[in-house]
């Protein structure tokens, strides 16, 4: 089920790129599409664009949030936020009590007199 919401979301991804970069600019930046009167005129085809990009934004938020839902009931065991601390006892696991390193004595060597 996540396999498949996820193709779809990245179909979703990929096909608002193109909307989004066929739409006129109007700082003449990005726009691809726009310009030579074909089928449609500037203004209808800026609505169509328009409309359609805001379905595929809905459609976006509809599949992260259907992902994250999924993923979230898919998770198995407890994470850090689940175990909270209680009084006395530390959030996390202590350090076991650590000696000093301590460098072995030098041999004595007896000195001529």
């Amino acid at each position: 089920m996540i396999t498949f919401i996820l193709v779809i979301h990245l179909m979703i991804c990929i096909a608002m790129v193109a909307i989004i970069l066929l739409q006129r600019s109007e700082g003449g930046a990005l726009g691809i599409g726009g310009g030579g009167g074909g089928m449609m005129s500037g203004r209808g085809s800026g609505n169509v664009l328009s409309r359609t990009t805001a379905y595929l934004a809905a459609a976006f938020f509809a599949t992260s949030i259907a992902l994250t839902v999924l993923a979230e009931l898919r998770a198995t065991g407890p994470t850090i936020g689940d175990t909270p601390a209680t009084e006395g006892q530390p959030s996390a696991p202590s350090l076991p009590d650590l000696q000093p390193i301590v460098p072995p004595a030098e041999p004595e060597v007896p000195r001529p007199e």
